[in-house]
């Protein structure tokens, strides 16, 4: 038994070279604490699923029971034929066609991402994304080793100036730029949205200097004010267009899509074959049994509402609370405000005060494929907690950003250190 552990420790040092590449998410790893009683979390990125009516989701989940011949068998990669088309009826009340064999079911949104990495990425070839993004798409894309090139955004989304100039640098013609990735509605983490004639620029310079665009939309119809925005797969079909049903029905099922043209679809499609031979049947069926079998748009409403007020609790909590030298961004839905500090207060640093003070989330350089910007800033999640909690939460977590402010302060009058 002795020399079987000696050959465990040893065959940690045969991983392949991209592992020790790849970064823990941070927000797994606050998990943990996130569970503790005495923690408000404003950390994750969960729904709020005690809002579910259990009759639809007991409905939805008999209805893949009883279709059990299908439910419990392995199916096609593609998934469900069924369920795409749920999905395709979904997407055209927000000025989507798609055809539901040119779909291809994933477990979540996640395994898209790690898809289309998978397909399209060499190491060295070049992503373009916002910088902040999702740190799970990071983590998804730097297993194929990839550049990632981030571009700055405002209220307006991506700056389309930044990116112009980046993408002159990059080359028209260049083979190793593949994809730009973009969460143009209430991107996670910033809570910004990408205006409509910004969308229909990216959509002009992905055709001029050959980059494809891989937009994301898990927050899409989570709108709390402001009018629709037109997803750009709606604007031009050669968009690869991901979705879930994460935040409008269950996260825990792991069922999300990717819509793209047939050519592209076909070569997913091999990627995935290797990665798990085919989805869940059962999470698929109750997918769509819960979207054509119950009053879903309904319950939507409720999560909107939820949400709003819980948004609208930590909007009011921040200018009470926060200091003048902290900015944030002022989502119209979604689920994420992105704060930043001066640049002297390390967000990551002061994560082990906040715990004691009974509150955490997610440090802003996890949003960054380096790690090295962002470290002022921090995500805060408005989903989850309750209006009271949010208000405790934003409290305390602003106690512990006066008291570097005061240090901070304190060494500026001692002279040990200068403005």
């Amino acid at each position: 038994m002795k020399d079987a552990h000696i050959r465990f420790e040893t065959a940690t040092d045969k991983v392949a070279t991209r592992i020790t590449k790849m970064r823990p998410s941070a927000v797994r790893m606050l998990f943990a604490a996130a569970t503790r009683p005495d923690i408000i979390s404003l950390a994750g990125g969960m729904p709020d699923v005690s809002l579910l009516p259990k009759t639809a989701v007991r409905k939805a989940a008999r209805a893949a029971i009883d279709a059990q011949a299908i439910t419990l068998q392995y199916g096609g990669t593609n998934g469900l034929l069924e369920t795409a088309q749920v999905f395709c009826d979904i997407v055209r009340d927000v000025g989507i066609r798609h055809k539901p064999e040119n779909v291809i079911i994933t477990t979540g949104a996640q395994e898209a991402l790690d898809l289309i990495a998978k397909t399209f990425c060499d190491p060295g070839d070049i992503i373009i994304t916002e910088g902040p993004t999702y740190l799970g798409a990071l983590q998804a894309f730097s297993a194929y080793e990839p550049e990632v090139h981030t571009i700055g955004f405002d209220e307006e989304g991506m700056r389309m100036d930044l990116l112009e100039a980046e993408l002159e640098r990059i080359g028209k013609g260049n083979p190793r730029l593949k994809f730009c990735y973009t969460i143009p509605n209430f991107q996670n983490p910033g809570g910004v949205t990408m205006s409509p004639d910004r969308r229909k620029r990216l959509i002009e310079l992905s055709h001029e200097y050959d980059f494809i665009i891989v937009e994301d939309d898990p927050y899409g119809r989570l709108r709390y004010e402001g009018g629709h925005c037109l997803p750009m797969r709606a604007l031009d079909e050669s968009v690869i267009y991901l979705g879930t049903i994460s935040k409008m029905f269950a996260a825990g099922l792991r069922v999300g899509w990717i819509m793209a043209p047939p050519g592209v679809t076909a070569k997913i499609n091999l990627a995935k074959q290797g990665t798990d031979l085919c989805g869940s049947m059962f999470d698929q069926k109750m997918a769509a049994a819960y979207f054509t079998e119950t009053a879903w748009q309904h319950t939507l409403q409720k999560f909107i509402k939820t949400y709003d007020k819980r948004r609208r609790a930590m909007m009011d909590a921040l200018e009470e609370f926060f200091p003048p030298e902290a900015t944030w961004t002022h989502p119209e839905g979604g689920f994420f405000v992105w704060v930043t500090l001066p640049a002297y207060v390390d967000a990551n640093s002061m994560l082990a005060e906040a715990l004691d003070h009974g509150v955490i989330y997610t440090p802003g350089d996890s949003f960054y494929p380096d790690g090295k910007a962002g470290r002022n800033c921090m995500r805060l999640n408005f989903s989850y907690p309750s209006p009271e909690d949010i208000r405790e939460a934003i409290r305390r977590l602003a106690e512990v950003i006066e008291d570097r402010l005061e240090l901070y302060r304190a060494f500026i009058k001692a002279g040990a250190i200068s403005e």
